[in-house]
């Protein structure tokens, strides 16, 4: 059996504390879990902070102040070592939604003063009972769209307050067969490993390429822009397909953490790839420029093959190495 109970404690004790707390007291809440050397990497614009005063005073505090009596929705809550330092470090990572009312201005969004769902994702490392390092990523233009603004154009898939896993196993809280959490790290290595191989002329068809990692069945619970997407000819469609098309000069960059516990598992990079636009992704033009793209995925696992995936993909700073500005676009209620 798998035993990060500790670990676990400690993330479920800070947000207990973290959620209830309010102002000033946020920064007290972070002091007491966050070791002194730590490191915070977010979304844009907030992108790395070094201290638990600066992730309270720059995230935390302005947040809760536009998002009132915030309830924190979380589908996936598990741990597990990391495979990419050889599984030596303990990571807990909570998935879900920060939803609450809407009441204030934040980040130039004009409030609704109705309920407002921030996607997040948060991966927290835990040495010596302390919080040493994470990576928040969330989906701000997800924000956007649902107070009437347009950040980009039409996308590809649906756009929807998500889901967590149709079985509803994804609350870790108690201790796990480790066989089954090996299985879902090594559909994932399987899978990451396989799209590594693309070529600009792949012999095998792409719908046969991704049934050799996912069910029929799947869901891809893409980030705003792009959209969720059902089934895999549907995935390769709407999704799959147009990004590969849309890039050229791609990159992969590597993960910090890789991570697995029961049927599910994921990950995140900084950044993970490198990718130059050709132009027609997500209707924006080729521009000539590598970006940077940070990205997180968690996945669920049925059988052999991975089933359901939620990512969390950082297009406010992807766009911004493109010399496009989401957010300030968006202050004049303008489409991209």
């Amino acid at each position: 059996m798998s035993n990060y109970q500790k670990e676990k404690k400690l993330i479920l004790d800070y947000y207990k504390s973290l959620d209830i707390a309010q102002g000033s007291d946020i920064s007290k809440v972070l002091e007491s879990y966050i070791a002194e050397d730590y490191i915070w990497r977010g979304y844009h614009p907030f992108n790395e902070l070094s201290n638990a005063k600066e992730v309270s005073e720059t995230f935390w505090q302005p947040f809760r102040n536009s998002f009132k009596n915030m309830q924190r929705r979380m589908d996936i809550f598990m741990a597990g070592k990391n495979e990419i330092d050889g599984f030596k470090s303990v990571w807990v990572v909570s998935m879900g939604h920060l939803m609450g009312l809407f009441d204030n201005e934040w980040l130039g969004i004009n409030p609704s003063r109705k309920m407002a769902f921030l996607r997040y994702c948060e991966f927290n490392k835990v040495e010596d009972g302390k919080i040493t390092e994470t990576a928040m990523f969330f989906d701000i233009p997800h924000v956007m769209i649902q107070v009437g603004l347009n950040p980009f154009p039409p996308q590809t898939a649906a756009h929807l307050v998500q889901p967590g896993p149709m079985t509803h196993e994804g609350l870790m809280f108690e201790e796990q067969d480790s066989a089954e959490g090996e299985k879902t790290l090594a559909a994932i290595d399987f899978m990451v490993n396989d799209i590594r191989t693309w070529k600009e002329h792949q012999e095998l068809p792409l719908v046969d390429e991704l049934r050799r990692s996912w069910n029929e069945d799947m869901i891809w619970w893409g980030p705003a822009g792009i959209g969720a997407t059902y089934t895999i000819e549907r995935y390769a469609e709407q999704h799959s397909g147009p990004f590969r098309a849309g890039f050229k000069d791609r990159i992969f960059n590597g993960h910090l953490c890789r991570i697995a516990e029961g049927n599910f598992g994921g990950f995140f990079g900084w950044p993970n790839l490198t990718l130059t636009p050709s132009g027609g992704f997500m209707g924006l033009p080729a521009s000539g420029k590598s970006g940077d793209m940070r990205v997180i995925d968690m996945y669920r696992r049925e059988g052999d093959k991975l089933t359901e995936n939620w990512i969390f993909i950082d297009f406010l700073h992807f766009w911004n190495q493109q010399g496009i500005d989401i957010l300030e676009r968006s202050k004049n209620n303008l489409s991209t």
